[in-house]
């Protein structure tokens, strides 16, 4: 048996990435998965609900989805999320409104159907997927470090509040991990090569990180393992944010 076994467990935008990878390696630890995403994800083993998770009434959907098939629900990562590459000066009405949409009101949305569901039947671990530009700032991604900052305010605020009912609530916040989404910013710049070698040599240990090595910390959060684990925020960047900005 998995460390998961028999464990209702939602993810959010798992076609692809960390979400992806995430439900995959819950899949494997034996968890009954449930995916909410707009696209069809290929992960075999899981449920798939079609859900835009910035619409509050898809998000509840998307909860008494997974209660409905599996009894239950024990888990939700919260990983769906956008990014516009821009500065505040640059960035317009609707690209601030579909980042905070998704990656702010998406998260609460998630969020608050859970815990409804979670406090009155025993409590769960939320797992809401953050980010290091939502402590230091990403150059150009004024509204996605925003949006970052204010998961990582709302993961707090589910802890304290919530501890009680028996919910745990905890943010991963990975740095720059070999995604499609890192892919779009480094081909954003003048030279896409040079950019993406610039940050992988910013790294200490060489590298950019894998989804996979962010799954594995999802499935431990997700586990009795780190039952008196709440309101964490756990960085998870290669040694990128731990370094002096005057280099070595």
């Amino acid at each position: 048996m998995g460390t998961l076994d028999g464990m209702s467990v939602v993810v959010t935008g798992a076609s692809s990435g960390i979400g992806d990878a995430i439900a995959r390696r819950f899949v494997v630890e034996d968890a009954l998965v449930t995916i909410g995403s707009r696209t069809e994800p290929d992960v075999v083993g899981a449920i798939w609900v079609p859900t835009d998770v910035s619409d509050p009434s898809a998000a509840d959907a998307l909860i008494a989805a997974a209660v409905d098939a599996h009894g239950g629900l024990d888990v939700l990562v919260n990983n769906a999320g956008v990014q516009v590459v821009a500065t505040v000066a640059d960035t317009t009405d609707e690209e601030f409104d579909y980042v905070m949409g998704v990656n702010v009101r998406g998260v609460f949305n998630c969020c608050r159907a859970a815990v409804r569901r979670m406090r009155d039947h025993g409590g769960g671990s939320i797992i809401n997927i953050g980010s290091v530009a939502g402590e230091t700032a990403d150059h150009s991604m004024a509204a996605y470090n925003a949006s970052k900052g204010a998961v990582h305010a709302l993961t707090r605020s589910i802890a304290i509040d919530h501890g009680r009912d028996g919910v745990r609530c905890n943010a991963i916040l990975p740095g720059w991990i070999a995604t499609d989404l890192a892919e779009v910013v480094f081909d954003g710049s003048d030279d896409p090569a040079t950019a993406r070698a610039a940050a992988v040599g910013r790294h200490p240990v060489g590298r950019l990180g894998t989804p996979e090595e962010v799954a594995n910390l999802a499935a431990w959060l997700a586990s009795d393992e780190s039952s008196f684990v709440s309101g964490s925020l756990f960085r998870i960047d290669g040694g990128l944010t731990a370094q002096s900005p005057i280099g070595g």
